[in-house]
Formats: C-alpha cells, structure tokens, sequence
C-alpha cells in the first residue's frame, strides 16, 4: 500500500532554489553572522576593522551571505547600500544610488549635513555623465543642490575618497555607521577596482566608521591584489565554500521539520552524494524531492526518483543559460576543460570535489588539438563572462560547481 501524508503537499514545500533567495533555514553561516557582529560593534565603538572580501563559486551562497550581513547592519542602525558590479560598466552610477540609499537612512536632525553630503554625492554622482551622448545621461533622483569642487575631479580615485569621507563622517556625526555592500566584485574594471582599494585604505587609516563589504569569485583577491599591494593587509578575506555534512543535513531537515516531516538518514546521505553541501544544489534537490516524496519520512527511494527530475530542471535553469551564453568556440573550450579535468572516479562526490580543482591550459589545447595561442580570445570572453577563472597564471577552473560534469553528460548525449 502506497504511503501518503498531507504533510507533503507541494503547495507546502519549504525549499526555495533560486539565485540570491535566502533559504528557509541558512544552515552553516553562524561563523560568518558572528564574526560580522563584532565588526559592527568594533566600528561603533571607534575601533579600527578592515573591510571584508567573501569568496566561491557560484552556488556557494556568497549573495544570500552578503544579504544577511547587510540586514545585520541594518539592525544595528547603519546607513546601508548594495550594488552589482558589471562587466562594461563603471563604479560612479551605482555606487552614488546604492550610498543615496545610505545616506536616506542616516539621516536625523542635522538636516543641513544631511543636505551637505547629499550635495556632494550629487556631484559625484553627475560627474559621470560628461562622456556620455545627452540622451544616454543618468539624471540621479538626489534633492540637493549639487557641492562644486568635491568628488567632480572626474578621477574615480579622488573622487570616491571624498565621497566615502563625507558619507562616513555623517555617520560618525550621528553616532553610527555605514556598510557599502558590493556583490559579483570581480566585475569592477581595473581604475575601479584601484580607486575602491584607495578608498577603504583612507576610511581604515582615519578610523572612520565605514566598511565595504564584497563578494566575488575565488580569484577576487588576486584582482584586488594586482591593484594594490597593500590590498592583501586592507581586507579581511572570508572564502565560502560548500557546507559540511552537519551543515547540509540542517539545510534540509529544519525546514521539513518545520512541516512536520522527517528525512531518513539514508536520505540524507543520499541527498549529500547527490549535492556535495552546495547550497543552491540542497535547495534544488530538496524541492523536487518534497514534491515526488509520497509521504513522510522522506526516503532515499523518494531521492532517487526526484534526482533526474531536478538535474533537469538544473540542466536547463542553471547550466543551460549560463552554456547558452557561449559561443561555438568558447563551448568548445569548455567541453575541452570538462574533459581535461576528468577526475578518476566518476562517483557523483568524488566528482564534485574534481569540479573545483583547476586544470592547465595547456591540457586544454592539446586535448584539442589546437595551440594554446589560438585558444587565447575564447579563454579570455569566458573569463570576463565569469563562467571560469584563473587564480594563477596558466591554470583555470570552472565558476560553477559541478559543470563540468553538465558538460561532459551533454557531449554524450550529442
């Protein structure tokens, strides 16, 4: 006799897989929340802290970590703001909306300081637009007259440490802070990247009570590194990686637990196997299980049937798009990276621990038989698409765990 429970309905199911939402519980991150915490309080209370870099691959969880740490500084009373970096795209734009947002929310009874320093990210903000055709002009919302002579130079250096001076001493005026949170930092552009380093490294040597928070790819702090020298000594390098056995376990079983459902430790097991702790996988393989699993407890028969389910939904959802963004030629050299980091043992764990190891470029071209020159212009379009990496010269990995594997399964069914 089939099992069956209400408890299992999918309108019910608690897993939430999609990139940057927070899942139901954030399982394996108390480390980080933490050591954050103290930080904000270290700042508060006039103690120097260095700005704070988070590293991994994609589907590690870096943007849902960084989320987190924006909506603890927004308990503590901090002025906050976000951006994207952007391929293409410089740093003034969205750094004056994400410190417009911060300053708004600093803002108290000093009004003329208030209007001062909004003044000043006015001109920053402008500033911008003398390249620019009159039609493609960004005309920021700021109600403030712009300040002249303050962070308009038009160099992006001089001009974000004043910015970021002024911010900061608002908030120290106010008695409180403020946190610049930058996601996909690996993005920004060479001057960019510069100008941010210049920035923190005058915030830290004034005591100013501002942090910059980033979150990037594995080789984020090489970029920074290439930049400036002192950048090694300027931030506090966090790597987040894929979670433990215990970590992903609670990723899955809180939730259920929650809705009165259970997973074997069979299940469990399975489900690691299949996911190897990244946590877009556990919430990916979660969510189809919930909805195939009959009832409760969740098994590792229910694993195996929802398992090709969800790999299809990734094939398409989390590989796909990002496969689809390629050309013919950097998918050939993506099929020949999958191939040249072949691991031994094609069990589905061993296999993602491969995933994240890096291979030569030279392997790459003579796999396929072509000469590493000639391979040059796909490697470097994948590499400003972020669908790879080098964090030393002549060898790169994947961005994306488990890729590979997509890959070298598409090669057999082409």
């Amino acid at each position: 006799m089939a099992r069956y429970s209400p408890i299992m309905d999918p309108v019910r199911n608690p897993y939430a897989p999609g990139a940057g939402r927070r899942p139901p519980e954030l399982a394996g991150r108390a480390t980080e929340l933490a050591a954050f915490d103290v930080v904000l309080e270290r700042i508060a209370r006039g103690r120097s802290e260095r700005s704070i870099v988070l590293t991994g691959l994609r589907g590690v969880g870096k943007t849902v970590l960084l989320n987190s740490l924006r909506s603890a500084a927004v308990r503590a009373g901090w002025g906050t703001g976000k951006l994207e970096a952007r391929p293409e795209q410089g740093l003034r734009r969205p750094v004056a909306a994400a410190l417009h947002l911060a300053v708004r929310e600093l803002a108290g009874r000093d009004a003329a300081s208030t209007q001062h320093v909004l003044g000043v990210l006015k001109s920053f903000a402008v500033k911008g637009n003398g390249d620019t055709k009159l039609r493609d002009r960004w005309h920021p919302g700021i109600d403030a007259a712009a300040v002249p002579g303050r962070a308009d130079s038009g160099d992006i250096e001089i001009d974000l440490v004043e910015l970021l001076s002024d911010v900061a001493g608002l908030a120290a005026d106010a008695g409180r802070g403020v946190a610049l949170f930058l996601d996909e930092m690996q993005d920004l552009g060479p001057t960019d990247v510069s100008a941010l380093c210049a920035a923190c490294h005058e915030l830290s040597q004034n005591g100013l009570p501002l942090v910059v928070v980033g979150a990037g790819l594995p080789h984020l702090p090489a970029v920074l590194s290439a930049s400036k020298s002192y950048s090694e000594r300027l931030f506090s390098y966090k790597s987040i990686d894929r979670l433990d056995r215990g970590a992903a376990d609670q990723a899955l079983q809180t939730p259920a637990r929650e809705e009165g459902a259970e997973f074997t430790d069979e299940a469990l097991s399975a489900m690691y196997a299949i996911t190897a702790g990244y946590p877009y996988f556990i919430q990916a393989y979660g969510k189809a299980v919930w909805d195939v699993a009959p009832g409760s407890p969740i098994t590792a028969a229910d694993v195996a049937v929802a398992a090709p389910e969800a790999a299809a939904e990734l094939a398409v959802g989390f590989f796909g798009s990002r496969y689809d963004r390629a050309t013919p030629a950097e998918r050939e050299y993506l099929r020949g990276m999958a191939l040249a980091g072949l691991p031994g043992d094609e069990t589905p764990a061993s296999d993602a621990g491969a995933e994240a190891r890096a291979v030569s470029t030279a392997a790459v071209a003579e796999l396929l038989g072509r000469k590493p020159q000639s391979l040059s212009p796909a490697r470097d379009a994948l590499l400003k698409k972020g669908l790879i990496y080098s964090a030393e010269r002549g060898r790169i990995a994947f961005s994306v765990p488990h890729f590979g594997r997509y890959l070298r399964a598409q090669s057999e069914d082409g």
